[in-house]
């Protein structure tokens, strides 16, 4: 099993900034693919931002130009600097991986963090 845990949510006036970040940990796994979702109340999951092991990075049209996504392959460690936030960011974000682990690929996900920008 692969465990993900999200840290840096919280609260933010609109224009401002957080930093998400995403640990991976658990026994013999290799990570494709990482990336964060975020779901606001009513509405479905949706992807912001992923970036894959070759470096490959795609972004929600809504966020892009203010949203930066990075890894740190050797920590096994996944961030999302998220500038200029607006109201319509306010959602529970969550950590995603694909990793292999024996062979196969698996999807994993983290319990979420809550983001509010709010004045």
């Amino acid at each position: 099993q692969v465990q993900l845990v999200e840290s840096g949510g919280g609260l933010v006036q609109p224009g401002g900034s957080l930093r998400l970040s995403c640990v991976a940990s658990g026994n013999r796994f290799s990570i494709n693919a990482m990336g964060w979702y975020r779901q606001a109340p009513g509405k479905e999951r949706e992807l912001v931002a992923v970036i894959t092991n070759s470096g490959t990075i795609n972004y929600a049209d809504s966020v892009k130009g203010r949203f930066t996504i990075s890894r740190d392959n050797a920590e096994n460690t996944g961030y999302l600097q998220m500038n200029s936030l607006k109201p319509e960011d306010t959602a529970v974000y969550y950590c995603y991986s694909n990793a292999r682990r024996w062979g196969s690929l698996y999807d994993y996900w983290g319990q979420g963090t809550q983001v509010t920008v709010s004045s």
